[in-house]
C-alpha cells in the first residue's frame, strides 16, 4: 500500500500537546448507549449490561465485541441498525457542563501561548455515535479511535470494523506521538530520532475516569506526560481517583466540570503553559546534541578520550582522583598545543591541581608536557615557573 493512502503529521516549529479523552463518564455522565438506545429497545439498561457481559465470559468474547453483538441482535426487527440510526443517538448524549466550548476555548488558549492543541477521542465507546455529538459536528476531534462497524452495500451495520478495549487502547497513543494516525498504517512500528518525534509523551495529556484507562494513564504518567482523572461533579463520589492516584497512576484530579476558571481548565492551561517552556529547552538540548555527536564523528576516539580526561582533571575534588586521571593522562605520548594550554588552564583553575603539582608523579606529567615546547602560552608559562620554583627548593 502506497505512503500517498496515509495521513501522515511531522514535527512541527511548535509544540504539539495532544489532549486525549476517554468518552463515557469522562465527557458525559454515562454510557453512551444507556442515553437512549437501550431503551428505544424495551430493554432495562442494567439487564443489557448483564446479558452482553455474560455473552462475553461463556464464550470466552472481548467484553467490547459482546456488547457491539447485542446492540446489533437487539435491534434486528425494531429500528434500522446503520450509522444514520447510531449518530442519531449519538446527538442524544448528554455532556458534563462545559464540554461544548472546552475544545476551541482549550485550542485558543494554547495559540496565544505558541502551542498547537490537538483534541483525540480514545474511547471503547461507538465511533459512530461519538461522531453524532454535537462537539463531534463542529470538527474539534483530530481523530476519534472508537469501536465501529463495517456496513454493507445498503449502509447496514453487518461486522465490527474496530474494537477497542482497555489494552489496545493505548497503541492510538503511540500513534499520535509519531504522526502516524491512520489505524492500518505500518510506520506507526518504525523507530523515530528523538527529535523527530512530533507529540513526545510529555506533551501529552490523558483524561479518564477508571479502571479501563489505567494502561494510557500509565504510559502517558510514567513517560513526563500529564495524567487526569475525572469524577461526576453531581456525585462527587472521588472514589476511583482516590484510588488512581493512590496507585500513581495519575498526577491530578478533578471534578469533570469543563468550564473556564474551574479546576480542570486550569490544570491543563498551567501544563500547556509548561509545555511551551519546555520545548524551547529541549529544542536547545537538541541543537547541543547534534552539535556534540557531530564534533564526536569528526575527531578521533583518542581525541574524545583526552577530551573526557581533561574534563574529569577539571572536575577532580579528591587528591586520589587527580593522582588516577594523571596516571591515564601520563599514558598518552601526543598533545597538541591547544591541548598543552588547556592542561595547564586547568592547573591553575583547580586548587586541587594546582596543590599538587610539585606531587612527583603530577610535576612529572607537567614537565614532560611542556618539554621540547618552543612557545608557551600564559597558562603554560606559569606551570613552568611553579614547577621550576620545586626544583630549585630541592
Amino acid at each position: 500500500m502506497s505512503d500517498k493512502q496515509f495521513e501522515r503529521k511531522y514535527k512541527e516549529d511548535k509544540p504539539v500537546v495532544a489532549i486525549c479523552y476517554d468518552f463515557d463518564k469522562t465527557l458525559t455522565p454515562d454510557d453512551m448507549q444507556a442515553q437512549g438506545f437501550i431503551q428505544s429497545l424495551g430493554t432495562d439498561v442494567g439487564e443489557f449490561w448483564k446479558e452482553s457481559n455474560a455473552l462475553a465470559e461463556k464464550n470466552n468474547m472481548d467484553e467490547n465485541l459482546a456488547y457491539m453483538f447485542c446492540m446489533k441482535e437487539k435491534a434486528y426487527g425494531q429500528m434500522l441498525f446503520n450509522k444514520k440510526t447510531l449518530a442519531d443517538y449519538g446527538a442524544k448524549i448528554t455532556l458534563f457542563p462545559g464540554v461544548e466550548e472546552w475544545f476551541e476555548r482549550i485550542r485558543e488558549y494554547g495559540k496565544e501561548k505558541g502551542a498547537i492543541v490537538e483534541h483525540y477521542i480514545i474511547s471503547s465507546g461507538l465511533a459512530e455515535m461519538i461522531e453524532g455529538t454535537s462537539v463531534a459536528k463542529k470538527g474539534v476531534f483530530e481523530r476519534i479511535y472508537a469501536s465501529s462497524f463495517y456496513y454493507d452495500e445498503r449502509g447496514m451495520a453487518v461486522w465490527p470494523a474496530q474494537a477497542v478495549n482497555y489494552t489496545n487502547k493505548t497503541q492510538f497513543l503511540f500513534r499520535i506521538e509519531k504522526g502516524v494516525l491512520d489505524v492500518n498504517d505500518p510506520r506507526v512500528n518504525d523507530s523515530f530520532a528523538p527529535d523527530e518525534i512530533r507529540v513526545p509523551f510529555r506533551n501529552m495529556i490523558y483524561i479518564g475516569d477508571s479502571d479501563t484507562d489505567i494502561p494510557c494513564m500509565r504510559l502517558v504518567n510514567s513517560s513526563g506526560g500529564s495524567s487526569i482523572g475525572v469524577y461526576n461533579a453531581e456525585s462527587s463520589d472521588r472514589t476511583k481517583v482516590y484510588k488512581m492516584m493512590r496507585e500513581g497512576r495519575i498526577r491530578y484530579y478533578a471534578r469533570a466540570d469543563y468550564s473556564e476558571g474551574k479546576e480542570l481548565d486550569k490544570i491543563v492551561k498551567s501544563i500547556i503553559d509548561r509545555t511551551v517552556v519546555e520545548f524551547g529547552l529541549n529544542n536547545v538540548f537538541f541543537k547541543c546534541k547534534k552539535e556534540t555527536d557531530a564534533f564526536d564523528r569528526e575527531n578521533s576516539e583518542e581525541g574524545r578520550h583526552k577530551i573526557d580526561l581533561i574534563y574529569a582533571l577539571e572536575n577532580s575534588r579528591s587528591f586520589a582522583a587527580t593522582h588516577t586521571i594523571v596516571a591515564q593522562l601520563s599514558a598518552i605520548r601526543s598533545w597538541d598545543t591547544d591541548e598543552k594550554e588547556e592542561l595547564c588552564s586547568v592547573a591553575l583553575r583547580n586548587a586541587q591541581v594546582f596543590s599538587v603539582l610539585g606531587d612527583e608523579d603530577v610535576g612529572l606529567f607537567y614537565r614532560n608536557l611542556l618539554k621540547g615546547t618552543k612557545s608557551l602560552g600564559k597558562n603554560a608559562q606559569e606551570v613552568k615557573n611553579r614547577l621550576d620554583k620545586f626544583d630549585d627548593g630541592k
